[in-house]
């Protein structure tokens, strides 16, 4: 029996880790809902997981908007018949300090990168309730524990991601919920390409500055969706069964020393 035989898992996001999460836990046999505002990407996740025999849905979600997030877990568990995993993976990062950051660009940070996680553990839970339990996995970053300059917005929805994680592991662990985080060092995705490209997005040499980036990590190299995926999967299944309410790093050792280097 595959490790996700009969679970239904709800994924914001279709890009980057995102993306390698739904792969990862539709190949262990999970049905997979799918949250994306990319059009284009989420067209291809539908058609690769059709293409690989998983069931899926994927389905284009503005996932800081309360209605659609509810449609969103309506549609899943219609599809399905229920709800078992969550994995919040949706995020913007915008650059800026407090003064340079206008008030519509913190807001949005707040309401994708942390909104969202309140959004789908407030439909998602009661279903997940329904079916006796669950596992809630999101998408921190190590921006939450020491951050840069200039990620004012970003930063504190990361740091805040580690608190509501603890909070929801401790009101729905009698429910049989469990709830973790995972905070990403530097990850080959989307946003880390933007970043490498430059505030002007003129730098063309992005496998550069991947390199550059990489070597701030003790392992000296960036990290790979599949490598976070693997740790999402592994906190959604039956074998992280005693783990709640605590954050997983996966930096390459990133903030495991002070000024290394």
């Amino acid at each position: 029996m595959l490790e996700f035989e009969d679970k239904v898992a709800l994924i914001t996001g279709t890009t980057g880790i995102a993306l390698a999460t739904a792969r990862r836990l539709a190949s262990g046999g999970a049905s997979i809902v799918a949250c994306g505002i990319v059009e284009k990407a989420n067209a291809a996740l539908q058609a690769e997981l059709n293409r690989s025999g998983a069931k899926a849905l994927v389905l284009t979600v503005d996932v800081s908007v309360p209605d659609q997030v509810r449609s969103a877990v309506a549609a899943g568990v219609d599809r399905f018949g229920g709800l078992d995993v969550i994995v919040n993976s949706a995020a913007v990062h915008p650059y800026g300090t407090a003064t340079s950051t206008d008030f519509d660009t913190w807001n949005k940070a707040m309401s994708v990168n942390i909104g969202s996680i309140y959004l789908t553990a407030h439909f998602g839970i009661p279903e997940m309730i329904r079916r006796g339990g669950g596992a809630i996995v999101n998408v921190a970053s190590v921006q939450g524990f020491a951050c840069q300059e200039n990620v004012a917005a970003y930063a504190t929805t990361k740091g805040a991601i580690h608190t509501l994680t603890r909070s929801l592991a401790l009101d729905y662990a009698r429910s049989g919920i469990r709830v973790n985080s995972v905070s990403p060092g530097s990850i080959r995705t989307p946003i880390l390409e933007k970043a490498a490209r430059g505030e002007n997005g003129t730098d063309a040499d992005v496998e550069a500055a991947y390199k550059r980036f990489g070597e701030a990590h003790p392992l000296g190299r960036i990290g790979e969706p599949e490598e976070v995926a693997e740790l999402i999967a592994f906190l959604c299944s039956s074998k992280a069964g005693f783990c709640t309410g605590a954050d997983y790093k996966i930096d390459g050792g990133l903030t495991a020393g002070i000024g290394v280097k």
